[in-house]
């Protein structure tokens, strides 16, 4: 497991930023759960925003844990009234419409963040998938 936290020096501002890197299995989607919350709370983010923060780390691990083939990586930036969350994982893209699953058993979590998201991305890169969500923070 890898962490930073770190104020940015690039000529970018952002107040916070850090990252967590673990290998892609379900076992440590808890550990990105635990690390979003208390790393939210020493930020200030309000509750209600750290409980919809940790939603979605928790849907966007979960998923990298499911199709990630090695670590997947956790990246929170909070920077002026917008909490920023990256999950890559080493992945490829994911097919859709399995004959073999239930329709109602999958896809609730990308609906979940959307919902709570302001804006949502996902991109396939070279090593794997990256999907990007940000908040609104009044922190």
């Amino acid at each position: 497991m890898f962490v930073t936290d770190s104020e940015r020096t690039s000529s970018l501002p952002c107040s916070h930023r850090a990252t967590l890197t673990l290998p892609a299995q379900e076992a440590h989607v808890s550990a990105a759960r635990h690390f979003t919350a208390d790393l939210l709370e020493c930020w200030s983010v309000p509750e209600s925003e750290r409980d919809s923060a940790v939603l979605i780390v928790d849907e966007l691990t979960a998923n990298a844990a499911q199709y990630g083939h090695e670590c997947m990586t956790l990246v929170l930036v909070l920077d002026h009234g917008a909490l920023y969350i990256v999950v890559s994982d080493s992945g490829t893209a994911v097919e859709r419409g399995a004959h073999d699953v239930a329709p109602d058993e999958h896809g609730r979590g990308t609906g979940i963040v959307q919902y709570l998201a302001q804006s949502t991305e996902i991109h396939q890169t070279r090593g794997g998938r990256e999907v990007r969500a940000c908040l609104r923070c009044s922190a």
